[in-house]
């Protein structure tokens, strides 16, 4: 086994057979692939047929398509691909020149050190499989992304609802033809509509966050306590000189006692 997370195939292309078995041996105590094309053409063949290849090699003067411009064809259609160039020295400017259309790795001029190759290949497949994993991961990334726009989506959707639900309720309470108020745990006016507070304002120094035992008048104050021990009253009573019904509940709500009362005129 190679310790690599996959198969590792490596193409070499070059026009003479002699430079490609060169190449073979260099690679004959490592668990590569090697698989040797004799054209450009051919490369590209090869690489459509018995791909994905970790790496390329491929030398700079070959007949009808040059190294580079078959590097290019191989960014083009396999960017994943570590792509490295072989030539003499009296082709650097050239090669130099040329690098970024083929977007190649390497420039391994004419004769090459053996060691220096197999260590420029090690380092070519650490660059293949890291960009593979930031590939990965930045895959990942997008999919977490798309998730989580969808459940801010879905979270804002469901607000949106709750709110109108909520505008609906208080639009409702607040045109009924009776009077609705709200006390909390503590005693407070937490709610009051229109009715209500036209009422409630005979009998207390304000409405709305008041306390009823501290603020209201004591029969206010002795109505809600009557909800509290009995749950629920009905009852005719006159408050700030207006005769009216008075019906109360208590209920759970948050996990606390709440009381509803709800006025009419009589």
């Amino acid at each position: 086994m190679n310790g690599y997370p996959e198969n590792i195939k490596i193409l070499c292309v070059d026009d003479e057979r002699n430079v490609l078995r060169a190449l073979e041996r260099i690679f004959l105590d490592d668990d590569y692939d090697i698989v040797l094309a004799g054209s450009a053409e051919e490369g590209l063949k090869v690489m459509e047929e018995s791909g994905p290849f970790q790496v390329v090699i491929s030398d700079f003067r070959m007949p009808v398509m040059n190294g580079v411009d078959f590097l290019k064809e191989v960014y083009d259609h396999w960017p994943e691909t570590v792509r490295i160039v072989l030539s003499g020295y009296a082709d650097a400017g050239a090669i130099v020149a040329a690098i970024n259309e083929g977007h190649i790795y390497r420039f391994i001029p004419k004769p090459w050190n053996d060691d220096e190759l197999r260590v420029t290949i090690q380092n070519c497949l650490e660059r293949y499989f890291l960009q593979k994993k930031n590939r990965e991961l930045i895959n990942e990334l997008g999919v977490a992304n798309q998730v989580l726009e969808y459940k801010v989506q879905l979270r804002t959707e469901q607000l949106e609802l709750r709110n109108r639900a909520l505008e609906f309720s208080q639009s409702l309470l607040g045109n009924l033809p009776v009077g609705v108020a709200g006390i909390d745990i503590n005693g407070m006016i937490a709610y009051c509509n229109d009715i209500a507070a036209r009422l409630l304002k005979n009998v207390c120094e304000d409405v709305l966050g008041v306390d009823v035992a501290a603020s209201c008048d004591a029969l206010l104050g002795s109505l809600v306590e009557q909800v509290r021990r009995d749950k629920s009253i009905s009852v005719e009573t006159v408050l700030g000189g207006i005769p009216c019904r008075v019906i109360g509940n208590s209920f759970a709500f948050c996990d606390s006692e709440t009381i509803v009362l709800v006025f009419w005129e009589v």
